[in-house]
């Protein structure tokens, strides 16, 4: 039984991933299917994460139009357990707080701040797509008294975390898209089921006419865009198809690479495919790290691990260096952005960057307008 509604919900989730959602809408209608495989208290807690960092930059829980301040303190400040990061660094990548307390939940700062929403046991499981990257989170909750979340329940959430990966990753890619912050945003085509030009965003011939065998100015696309939405379209023929991950990675003329990632547009029985164009590794936290503490290369991938979570011997095999040198990086870190431990760190570089990010996607989530990812620019 437990496999069969696995499935099921694994299928919804897929679909729902490839219709091109707004991220809203999209959280919405996830919410429906995992409730009817996981019971939970009132709602979920959906986050959005920077893959870069593995930060908080938005969030949405019905009802709830604003994250309290208590609770990012404690997620960035607190010794505590179950927090985002720590969860996305896991192998599991889920967890309960009743497992990380070793069965005693008091002893948690977040228990407490939990019951004063009326939850007590919590469920953390963050959306991490099958190449590692993480994309988002999510918290299910239950009120005193009711069981404990169950194997087969958090075994159930955590397949369903890659599809909803997906469709965190697409919907923060179209809302980018189709309202851009800036030149380095990605670029948005929409195509007929005819392979007819629908629209497209100011700014995406740049991205075109960087990809092989495409013509902007004769009104012809590259075969790589056609391709894309060819795999688009074929989720939405029906269920047979469903979880098809419209992706492409190309080699542009400048030689650099460039990602295409397709998504079915499905309204009043028409159907449309929307191609997203963008960078193969935008990191976004690179640039913003070396203009507002002129860092070095080297000490932004420092920072950038410490970020996630890396302790210093992780740092060191990773980078292949010794600690030593991974702490002389760390030093000049600290003195550039004025802080004295990692946890410091992490906060500045939260509450400066991203906190800001968290605030405008509240606002900009209540005017019904795209939410962002990644840092907040400036």
């Amino acid at each position: 039984m437990a496999t069969y509604a696995q499935k099921r919900a694994g299928d919804r989730i897929a679909e729902l991933a490839a219709r091109g959602y707004d991220l809203v809408t999209f959280w919405r209608e996830a919410t429906e299917v995992v409730a009817g495989a996981v019971p939970f208290y009132e709602t979920p807690c959906w986050y959005t994460l920077d893959p870069a960092s593995l930060l908080v930059t938005s969030h949405f829980h019905e009802g709830l139009d604003t994250l309290p301040p208590e609770w990012l303190a404690n997620e960035y400040y607190a010794d505590d357990v179950n927090k985002l990061a720590d969860v996305a660094r896991s192998d599991r990548g889920v967890s309960t707080l009743h497992e990380a307390t070793g069965g005693d939940p008091a002893r948690s700062p977040r228990w407490h701040f939990n019951m004063t929403m009326g939850g007590d046991q919590e469920l953390i499981a963050v959306l991490r797509t099958p190449m590692g990257e993480v994309w988002g989170g999510v918290g299910l909750y239950r009120e005193p008294g009711a069981p404990l979340f169950g194997c087969e329940e958090i075994e159930l959430v955590r397949s369903l975390a890659p599809c909803l990966a997906d469709g965190a990753r697409r919907a923060l890619l179209l809302g980018e898209a189709t309202d851009p912050e800036g030149p380095g945003s990605p670029g948005l085509v929409v195509l007929t089921d005819a392979w007819e030009l629908e629209s497209a965003t100011p700014g995406v011939e740049r991205w075109l006419s960087e990809l092989p065998d495409g013509d902007w100015e004769a009104g012809r696309l590259p075969s790589a865009v056609y391709a894309v939405a060819g795999r688009a379209l074929r989720t939405a023929d029906g269920p047979d198809a469903l979880g098809e991950v419209a992706v492409a990675r190309v080699l542009s003329e400048s030689g650099t690479w460039v990602v295409l990632h397709g998504a079915a547009l499905v309204a009043d029985g028409a159907r449309r495919a929307a191609v997203i164009i963008e960078p193969a590794h935008p990191a976004r936290i690179s640039p913003l790290l070396m203009s507002a503490y002129e860092l070095t290369p080297r000490e932004q991938e420092v920072t950038r691990l410490v970020l996630q979570g890396e302790s210093t011997a992780e740092i060191a095999e990773r980078l292949v260096v010794s600690p030593h040198t991974v702490q002389q990086h760390l030093k000049r870190v600290f003195e550039k952005t004025g802080v004295r431990s990692r946890r410091d760190l992490v906060g500045k570089v939260f509450f400066t960057h991203y906190e800001p990010r968290l605030r405008d996607n509240e606002r900009r989530m209540l005017a019904n307008q795209p939410l962002r990812g990644g840092p907040y620019p400036g």
